[in-house]
């Protein structure tokens, strides 16, 4: 297949929410407008945006589990795997139940995740607390069996929502180089993270939403470089402008 093989095209997308005013009063925003952009084969792709940007949403809506209100989403039959802290997690079961039940929510049967639980269990690193109910695991832990199940389900694009940051030092290198052997293979990487420093070094191209749109699109680091001029030009802060210098 083509490396430039269309996997999903995202097609003047927008998506509202109601926002309540007072007692009887809404009013409705909306974080995404009119979004468009294609996921090709073997691309990693970074979203950036300031908070309430819309870029877990649009991540959820390319995973199939949140409809648009307006425009599509056409998946060309790819398999896709959300990671993110959370999903499909419940917190009276055990980390071992959840991982069997976030599998099947990724799209394994049954057998098929018995067979991978012990890569599952190697890689989470969480010795005795695997079998510990998920309400006794800090989000770190949290993270380790996230991505530990999300890696067992070999999608063709994998969507990961601000979990590489999260974590110990020692995990979050464990989780890069795994990520980084995903990106030197065919699959699709798409990484929601305010860490740019993580965005900088594994992504080949950069979605930037402001104000419900796609602001810019294009090779990371120049599109990094002028996301931070303008956040250091908003908030005139000094930690902006020393990022700035490391893209």
């Amino acid at each position: 297949m083509s490396a430039s093989e269309v996997l999903i095209s995202v097609q003047n997308v927008t998506v509202s929410y109601p926002v309540r005013q007072g007692l009887l009063r809404w009013s409705k925003y909306t974080p995404l407008k009119d979004i468009s952009f294609d996921l090709h084969r073997g691309e990693t792709v970074g979203i950036i945006g300031r908070n309430g940007a819309g870029k877990s949403t649009l991540l959820r809506m390319i995973a199939g589990i949140l409809e648009p209100d307006g425009g599509r989403i056409l998946n060309h039959g790819a398999r896709v795997s959300l990671l993110s802290l959370g999903v499909g997690f419940m917190p009276h079961l055990s980390g071992r139940q959840n991982a069997m039940l976030s599998g099947m929510l990724l799209g394994l049967h049954r057998s098929e995740i018995a067979k991978r639980m012990d890569a599952i269990i190697e890689f989470s690193d969480l010795g005795q607390f695997f079998d510990q109910p998920l309400r006794t695991y800090s989000s770190g832990m949290r993270a380790r069996l996230g991505f530990s199940v999300a890696i067992q389900v070999n999608p063709d694009v994998l969507l990961v929502d601000e979990v590489l940051g999260v974590g110990d030092e020692e995990f979050r290198a464990k989780s890069t180089a795994e990520m980084k052997r995903l990106i030197k293979s065919d699959k699709t990487v798409v990484l929601v993270s305010h860490v740019l420093p993580v965005i900088r070094d594994l992504c080949d191209k950069v979605v930037w939403i402001e104000d419900g749109l796609v602001s810019h699109t294009g090779p990371t680091r120049p599109i990094l470089r002028q996301y931070l001029e303008q956040q250091a030009v908003l908030q005139e802060s000094q930690p902006a402008v020393l990022a700035l210098e490391q893209c």
